[in-house]
């Protein structure tokens, strides 16, 4: 987790082009891994991860990254991933996809405009342009990220 959290943090600010920075294709492996952790283990032991992540996330961070970068991240971070334990604890018990895909949707919304209005607001950065492109991005790998969440939870391909 950490390791998802500080590369991301680096490299958010190295834009691809005018809607998307290279941390947007890494950020998002942050929501799979909390889900994988709540399927397996339960909330309490999901919600220690996403504590455990915050403070060495945001500790690593601050020694990698730009404070203002690594403080908005962890505020986003922690936020976003406790939603995302409560959302998928609530839907759990529905189809194997719906808990891990519909928890990452709702919470990538909190944890992209968080974020992105904490690190880049009055920077001169358009960063409701690249905020928009992120959530894209965050929405289209959750999709995505059931083809790994399949195949860790021991889903078939007739299940998929």
């Amino acid at each position: 987790m950490a390791i998802v959290i500080v590369a991301s943090n680096i490299l958010v600010p190295i834009q691809i082009n005018s809607w998307l920075t290279w941390g947007t294709l890494t950020y998002p492996f942050a929501f799979l891994i909390t889900d994988l952790m709540n399927r397996y283990f339960g909330v309490s032991k999901a919600r220690l991860l996403v504590y455990a992540g915050f403070a060495v996330g945001v500790v690593a961070s601050l020694y990698f990254a730009d404070p203002r970068i690594a403080l908005a991240s962890g505020t986003a971070f922690l936020i976003a991933q406790l939603l995302d334990v409560s959302v998928f604890d609530k839907l759990r018990t529905m189809d194997w996809w719906v808990a891990p895909f519909t928890s990452s949707v709702i919470s990538t919304v909190f944890d992209t405009f968080l974020f992105y209005a904490l690190a880049f607001v009055g920077t001169g950065v358009v960063w409701p342009q690249l905020a928009v492109g992120d959530l894209g991005v965050k929405w289209v790998v959750a999709l995505v990220a059931l083809i790994p969440y399949a195949l860790f939870t021991g889903r078939t391909k007739a299940t998929i």
